[in-house]
């Protein structure tokens, strides 16, 4: 360890070194990177049935570097998909007739029907999103600044459909946070519709977020005229959170009501879905993810009816999601009121969920699964399941009155089915560690599948690309084992000895699917000669209700000895060289990151921490489901501060952060740098002064930022650093 107490900001390039004798490969910082020259192009993505099940519809670009067009391909017979438009598509929807689309692009609504000329709908006058189709085909809505507008699809002009948007209180429009004090949308960390049509056409429920009474949090920028400060509504941990409200617009007299929602400031809506009937079935849950409940709402007489309550203090963040079910007033629904996470049904009248699913793997289980869907032509509800492994995400279905289930796909890999109206047939979006997104339809009751739609990939076949090993390795001192994957070099000799990177390290990361600009990084550090792992630590999905549930305010704490253990296991292999480990993630992954040179110095020689989150004062909002709150578990924000561990480091850190981020806040590692110099500790730090978290999303960032990252392991973990 070197004496000096500095850390360094460095710019300088990154140099082409390789490690041990490895051959210098065919991927580079640059070229994962690269807009205008991608590896792979956009995937296949949003598929959506045609009303009548004929067709389905995407957005697909089959060049890379090109942006995603609006695509349909009929379901009968072989037929190739056909291009809609060009240039460019944001989102559609279909109209009732089925034979034509409305389009979004660049501001702008098309109408494009499957045979003739498109027409444009509305002028490019203002920013649009969340486009959908009244019932009756007659009206195109969108939100816009703030609000929800209607556009007749004959022609014409819009209307404002509501008024309760204010303006963000933001003057940089960088990062999450940079929302609208009130809006008609969606949670800052939630999912579900901002909108939905009632069947009948009559009601729009609305979600309206106020954030008005949030913490305002000054976040400096540097890149304008003059030094600013940005003022983002962001809170912490015991604050309280943006109200989360819904109501019910009466198309017919314009009047807005809202649905009686207790404690808005501390309950998220997880989704909220229509009956046919016109009942309202709103999905809720605590911040905090112990409570969740099931309601139904009465849009005419505005009331609101408990369907069902659960609860567990243990809870973390939550992988749930439900549906109407075949009959009327029945739910269908995902929870993991045992051990795993499984399918319930819930019948009008009862409170006594039955359980649909058997008991031993996840349904669904990670979270923006998609939610149970039915399919009236099989009697069946099709779902996603872990129960071929928990590596792998397949499409099963198990009649609706519950059975046996029926596993729908083959191919190993993580699968992403929507089901046509009729039930009948599937879209799957699939991918595998080898494997870049494609759509493919399937025929529920034969399982006859065509792929119609690739990620344009051409280069790919060229670069070798080794599957990688999953392993089952014992725990160290508890009695569960730990899930790790394992990607080995090109040409890997079990006869030489590869120095180890693990990463990118987070939850739920063991999973057999493509890894995007981050499994790239992994091919590029194998290609240099490392073995790259990842591990599924706990607080991970698949792995039971147990395994799960003990990273609630465990963070840096057990899932450093699950990464150990897997480091451990390793320096039993002859070809891994554990005397030269790094290890590197971003987020909570850069949390782990400087935990472990923390904490156990000596088991990794070089980290780099991405946008690390090491003071829980900091962490979001959304962040008490692992956290809880100050007031009511203090020991936790106590233990979690890193800067207490911070005299154990001597190994090499680097630390990445973006000086917008407004999820990590850039000031928390700014605060434990001064902590690290006034130890005298030796580390580097970079930053990009305008990357927000998601610190490789601009080119240029992701070009510097990662070759830091790749510069920081070849110079600690080369052969002559031993």
């Amino acid at each position: 360890m070197r004496n000096p107490a500095a850390f360094a900001f460095a710019f300088a390039a990154l140099a082409p070194t390789t490690i041990a004798g490895q051959a210098a490969g065919q991927l580079t910082v640059d070229r994962i990177v690269s807009t205008a020259r991608p590896l792979v192009g956009p995937a296949p993505t949003s598929p959506i049935w045609s009303p009548d099940s004929r067709a389905l519809a995407f957005l697909w670009s089959e060049t890379p570097g090109q942006p995603r067009d609006l695509w349909v391909v009929e379901r009968s017979g072989t037929g190739v998909p056909t291009r809609l438009t060009r240039e460019g598509t944001s989102e559609f929807a279909w109209l009732p007739d089925g034979r034509t689309l409305v389009a979004l692009h660049r501001g702008r609504l098309w109408l494009v029907p499957l045979a003739g000329s498109v027409r444009a709908l509305a002028a490019a006058d203002r920013e649009k999103a969340d486009i959908a189709v009244s019932p009756d085909g007659g009206t195109v809505s969108y939100l816009s600044e703030g609000d929800l507008w209607l556009q007749p699809t004959a022609g014409g002009s819009p209307t404002r459909a509501t008024s309760v948007a204010l303006p963000a209180s933001s003057q940089v429009g960088l990062g999450t946070y940079h929302k609208p004090d009130r809006e008609v949308g969606r949670y800052v960390w939630g999912g579900g519709p901002a909108y939905a049509w009632s069947p009948d056409g009559r009601f729009i429920a609305l979600q309206v977020v106020d954030r008005r009474q949030v913490r305002v949090m000054p976040f400096p920028y540097y890149l304008s005229d003059e030094s600013s400060m940005s003022n983002l509504r962001r809170g912490v941990p015991g604050d309280q959170n943006e109200l989360r409200m819904l109501r019910v617009l009466e198309l017919a007299t314009g009047t807005l009501r809202e649905l009686p929602l207790a404690e808005p400031e501390s309950v998220q809506i997880l989704d909220f879905q229509w009956s046919p009937r016109g009942e309202l079935l709103i999905d809720r849950e605590s911040d905090t993810a112990e409570d969740r409940w099931l309601l139904v709402a009465d849009p005419l007489a505005g009331t609101v009816t408990e369907r069902w309550h659960d609860q567990r203090a243990t809870r973390i963040y939550n992988a749930v999601s439900s549906a109407w079910g075949p009959n009327p007033g029945e739910i269908l629904f995902v929870s993991d009121l045992d051990d795993w996470y499984r399918l319930y049904s819930l019948p009008p009248g009862s409170r006594s969920p039955k359980p649909l699913t058997p008991t031993g793997s996840d349904v669904n289980g990670d979270r923006g699964a998609p939610v149970p869907q039915l399919s009236p032509a099989l009697a069946s509800v099709v779902y996603v399941s872990s129960a071929a492994g928990p590596a792998e995400r397949q499409v099963y279905r198990v009649p609706a009155r519950g059975g046996t289930p029926t596993r729908i796909t083959t191919r190993a890999g993580s699968h992403q089915p929507t089901l046509s109206p009729d039930g009948r047939s599937a879209a799957i979006l699939h991918s595998d560690d080898l494997t870049p997104p494609a759509l493919s339809l399937i025929d529920l009751a034969t399982g006859a599948e065509r792929i119609v739609a690739r990620s344009a990939a051409p280069e790919l076949s060229g670069l070798g690309l080794r599957a990688p090993r999953y392993l089952s390795v014992p725990h160290l001192t508890d009695p569960y084992r730990i899930h790790a994957k394992l990607i080995e070099p090109p040409g890997f000799d079990p006869g030489r000895k590869y120095p180890v990177i693990f990463g990118p390290v987070y939850s739920n990361t063991v999973r057999n699917r493509w890894g995007g600009l981050y499994g790239l990084v992994q091919r590029l550090l194998a290609e240099r000669g490392y073995l790259v792992v990842q591990v599924d630590v706990r607080g991970s999905t698949g792995y039971g209700r147990e395994f799960r549930e003990k990273f609630l305010m465990d963070w840096g704490g057990g899932d450093l000895s699950d990464i150990e253990s897997v480091a451990r296991h390793l320096a039993t292999l002859p070809y891994a060289d554990t005397s030269r480990m790094g290890i590197w993630g971003s987020s909570y992954g850069g949390t782990l990151t400087v935990y472990s040179l923390f904490k156990k110095p000596g088991l990794f020689k070089a980290g780099v921490a991405g946008a690390p989150a090491t003071d829980p004062r900091f962490f979001g909002s959304d962040d008490v489901a692992i956290a809880r709150r100050p007031a009511t578990h203090p020991e936790a924000f106590s233990r979690g501060d890193a800067r207490q561990y911070a005299g154990g480091l001597r190994d090499r850190l680097l630390i990445i952060h973006g000086m917008q981020d407004d999820v990590v806040p850039f000031r928390t590692s700014v605060v434990l740098a001064e902590h690290l110099i006034k130890l005298g500790k030796d580390f580097d730090l970079v930053f990009a002064p305008g990357a927000t978290h998601g610190w490789t999303q601009r080119e240029h960032d992701a070009r510097f930022l990662l070759g830091k990252l790749v510069a920081h392991f070849e110079r600690y973990l080369r052969s002559e650093h031993r």
